[in-house]
């Protein structure tokens, strides 16, 4: 198959769609098909140092830049949009990556007139928490193509069953199917050497680390995980917290006025983005991983804890909290401080719970999300979709003859 993946940006900086787009194209090449993503060189307010419109090759995956322009925020690149023109009917199926984006117009329109057939993965944007934000923007969006895109797409891909239970009463009963994120486990097989991340920051030496490892962002509720803490730090007097992640929207101004105002400031270490050997430091060394989302449709950043062997506490709108909660990975708490304060509390009190839960949640990865099996189940859908509109084509000539 020849497989186009469409999506704003592939800059570190937007967290997990731009690191699961890679996983997933590199799988599907691991299974033989041809694998190409258009993309812009958007990065935050500036541009990747990337070549633009000419091929390049990441794994075996060909990816073609386009120059970002402005409104910046749509993801706007007519550049772009010419070639999803000219190169869209080259390819056998064309995925786009989440909604109310410049690209998502392009693709989903140039997909109907040269009639391939599109799968739309919303990232997301349809759960509730979401889809009511800026929902006068949204709207006009929905009108001019969003909903246009869904009612004609092959299928929307969902990444759990949480999110495609959230979205359907706004998808007009589109098909959908299920296929979660995955992780190279590749990437985890030699971890570094434990007590490097506490080296790096002395300030952790012989204390117990509670790692939000994400960007930080409105609907990450780290409103709820820095309350949180500060109703039990003075109880364990170990307990430090450290927030790892980009700061793509200066929202940490926000999460340091808010430590000000409860005079934590001296057990709480921003370490910014974290990557290669440093990210899986953090992650191997944390003794707990909390992510209290208002709205999260994976969290490749709770995947990623789990195999480095971390217990993780997530809130339930985590849409993988189910998931974690069967195979006793993890916990799961509503969106309230007094919630995650009792669960932290009780977690970090009890280590031998905690090491139980890190083996438990390494087994649940390695059998559920590894990039090889999510690529074969992708690769099934694909072929479905293929299949059933050549035969619908054959049906259509039969009828005609």
């Amino acid at each position: 198959m020849k497989i186009l993946h469409v999506i704003a940006n592939l800059a570190p900086r937007y967290g997990g769609p731009a690191k699961a787009i890679m996983g997933m194209a590199r799988s599907l090449v691991g299974l033989g098909h041809q694998v190409t993503i258009f993309t812009t060189n958007q990065d935050g307010p500036g541009v990747l140092d990337v070549p633009l419109y000419k091929p390049t090759f990441h794994e075996g995956v060909e990816i073609r830049y386009f120059p970002i322009q402005n409104p910046r925020y749509w993801g706007t690149s007519f550049s772009l949009a010419n070639a999803l023109r000219r190169e869209i009917p080259n390819y056998d199926i064309v995925h786009t990556h989440s909604l109310y984006l410049f690209h998502n117009w392009m693709a989903g329109m140039y997909c109907r007139h040269y009639r391939v057939p599109f799968i739309v993965r919303p990232h997301g944007t349809l759960d509730p928490y979401i889809y009511q934000r800026n929902r006068s923007r949204k709207r006009i969006m929905e009108l001019l193509f969003e909903n246009k895109n869904m009612k004609s797409a092959s299928a929307l891909h969902y990444t759990t069953e949480e999110e495609m239970l959230l979205a359907r009463p706004v998808t007009f009963n589109s098909k959908g199917f299920v296929v979660p994120n995955g992780v190279d486990l590749d990437e985890y097989a030699n971890m570094p050497e434990i007590g490097g991340f506490r080296k790096q920051y002395p300030e952790l030496t012989e204390k117990k680390i509670i790692l939000f490892f994400s960007r930080l962002n409105f609907k990450k509720g780290l409103d709820i995980l820095v309350d949180a803490f500060s109703k039990i730090h003075q109880q364990i007097p170990d307990a430090f917290l450290v927030i790892a992640g980009p700061d793509n929207e200066n929202y940490g101004e926000k999460v340091r006025q808010w430590i000000g105002e409860r005079n934590i400031g001296d057990k709480v270490l921003f370490t910014g983005m974290l990557t290669g050997t440093k990210k899986l430091e953090a992650l191997q060394e944390a003794d707990l991983f909390v992510l209290p989302s208002y709205s999260e449709n994976f969290g490749i950043s709770v995947i990623e804890a789990l195999i480095c062997g971390t217990p993780v506490l997530i809130s339930d709108k985590v849409n993988i909290w189910r998931e974690v909660v069967v195979h006793r990975a993890g916990r799961a708490a509503p969106c309230d401080s007094n919630a995650f304060a009792s669960e932290m509390k009780d977690l970090l009190s009890n280590p031998q719970i905690c090491d139980d839960m890190g083996e438990r949640g390494k087994r649940f990865v390695a059998n559920y999300y590894d990039w090889e099996h999510v690529g074969q189940q992708l690769e099934k859908e694909y072929q479905s979709i293929i299949n059933g509109r050549k035969k619908k084509s054959m049906s259509v000539v039969g009828m005609s003859n």
